[in-house]
């Protein structure tokens, strides 16, 4: 009888205690609850543009505050303009690959031959707007740059409008006027395309343009006009020549640890803030601040001249060979160069027919 009474109280102290530990780990769940539900996820965003500029005003601080109020403030993402977080815009891929920062905005060719896919769309006389090839852009990512990227977690690319002329002593406006003129380059290919043309390119990013040109480093720059506003370029450029020489491509880009440890709905709405969609807004965005960076330069009344379409072929003639250049070089990687730059030509007509 003994025995069993003891058996029965030696149960009820294992029921107790296994009661007590459910109730005791229930409170410690319910005073921590679990990160995903409730704690806030701070993201910070580093990039090497002006705060002024409308990557920063119109793009990238909106974006942050559409993804803070989709999570209902569980996701905050902090954004650091102008390379606030140190180092040189050449780093910034670097740094959200190696998880200094959990996401960038940067542009590829700031990194010379690390991205030579990318570079498609650098190549001259492409046509196309922002509007166009910022989705283009990013489709083609989706069909052949997965690999370019696999180390970080790319959400979105685009592009600017294309790029034109914007010198200190004198227009350009045949290409004998190119001969020995140092003008600044935003990427490789660009410096290989002006080379073509007979200048002498420098490679520099964009917020050392203003002082560059200002000391004579550089005669003169390819930028879209956008650009002339929060850099004030136009107060160190007296000539300007629209050409549609090439544009300049970004990327929208993440740490994939960051990403991962993601509850899975910020995951999605991250992936439903981004994407196609987004790059079509952006290409908008940027093709509708062409005018005002125009504008400011009729204001000044700046010489604006466009070519005739003869010169314009024979700039284009100058500049096969960078083209020729390019597929050689990714057919040693083992893609098809020429198919490439058909598909390039195909999504830019199939976003500007839509």
């Amino acid at each position: 009888m003994d025995k069993i009474v003891g058996e029965h109280v030696l149960k009820s102290r294992v029921l107790f205690s296994t009661v007590a530990m459910i109730i005791m780990v229930s409170g410690m769940l319910f005073l921590f609850p679990n990160r995903s539900s409730s704690e806030q996820i701070i993201l910070r965003l580093h990039h090497f543009n002006s705060p002024k500029a409308i990557a920063h005003q119109q793009f990238l601080l909106p974006w942050a505050k559409e993804i803070e109020d989709k999570s209902e403030g569980r996701v905050k993402i902090e954004v650091f303009p102008a390379m606030q977080l140190g180092g040189r815009p050449a780093d910034l891929y670097s740094q959200v690959r190696d998880g200094v920062v959990d996401i960038v905005w940067t542009i590829p060719g700031y990194t010379p031959g690390r991205f030579p896919l990318t570079e498609a769309f650098e190549l001259p006389f492409l046509a196309g707007n922002a509007s166009t090839a910022s989705p283009a852009l990013t489709e083609y990512y989706q069909k052949w740059m997965k690999e370019e990227y696999e180390d970080t977690y790319p959400l979105v690319f685009h592009s600017t409008a294309p790029t034109h002329l914007h010198t200190v002593v004198k227009q350009i406006s045949k290409l004998e006027d190119f001969r020995g003129m140092k003008i600044r380059a935003p990427s490789q290919v660009s410096a290989e395309t002006l080379r073509a043309l007979g200048a002498v390119p420098v490679g520099m990013p964009i917020p050392a343009v203003y002082e560059g040109l200002a000391r004579g480093v550089v005669e003169g720059t390819a930028i879209p006009w956008t650009i002339m506003r929060p850099f004030r370029l136009h107060e160190v450029t007296e000539f300007h020549t629209e050409v549609a020489l090439s544009r300049v491509t970004f990327v929208l880009t993440m740490n994939k640890q960051s990403y991962g440890e993601l509850p899975p709905d910020i995951k999605a709405i991250i992936d439903n803030s981004t994407g196609i969609a987004l790059a079509k807004r952006l290409g908008q965005l940027w093709d509708d601040d062409e005018k005002p960076g125009r504008t400011i330069v009729v204001e000044r009344g700046h010489p604006i001249l466009t070519l005739t379409e003869r010169e314009r072929q024979k700039w284009q003639e100058a500049t096969q060979p960078v083209i020729d250049s390019w597929i050689s070089k990714v057919n040693a990687l083992g893609y098809d160069g020429q198919e490439l730059i058909e598909d390039v030509k195909k999504l830019l007509a199939k976003y500007d027919s839509n």
